[in-house]
């Protein structure tokens, strides 16, 4: 059976759960998120794998670029990452990766880069589905009025991840 291997990761603004399929992170996400079912079947529909808590290299390697942001000593990730979602969901997710580090941006103005700024609800809805938190930076997404809304993390987590980029930017 292909394999999933998952490791658990404390941080600062909650736990987390990682996972690598051939040497990709194809996860960094809430272990308590709200979606954690509907996120983990799509993972293990889309790469026909199980999970199992097992360590590796690549997620040795996530752990300490993690421990290295959080103690803002790190802005850019280099770890190669597994998308497993629809086309569109890669595409919002891609753009996403775009967007600098320390600075926010609206879902309209997302979904503008994306060329379709009326699939405002769709590129909303793919963040929300984002399986690899923190690496593809979801959380620097904010509403058009400049207030934080939605994340898997909670809002609390979100403002967290935004004071440690300013801090290190």
């Amino acid at each position: 059976m292909r394999k999933i291997n998952i490791q658990y990761y404390h941080t600062p603004c909650g736990p987390l759960v990682l996972g690598e399929y051939n040497g990709q992170l194809c996860l960094c996400d809430w272990q308590y998120r709200e979606a954690r079912t509907t996120v983990d079947n799509r993972l293990t529909k889309g790469l026909k794998a199980g999970f199992i808590e097992e360590n590796s290299d690549t997620l040795q390697t996530a752990k300490q670029q993690l421990t290295e942001y959080f103690n803002a000593k790190r802005n850019i990730f280099d770890i190669p990452l597994l998308m497993v979602g629809t086309p569109f969901q890669k595409t919002v997710w891609q753009a996403l990766l775009q967007v600098p580090f320390g600075t926010t941006t609206s879902y309209l103005q997302l979904a503008e880069n994306i060329g379709n700024k009326k699939a405002i609800r769709a590129v909303a809805n793919a963040n929300g589905a984002n399986a690899i938190s923190i690496f593809i930076p979801c959380h620097r997404i904010i509403g058009n009025n400049g207030k934080l809304v939605g994340y898997a993390g909670g809002l609390d987590a979100k403002q967290k991840l935004l004071s440690i980029e300013q801090q290190c930017s």
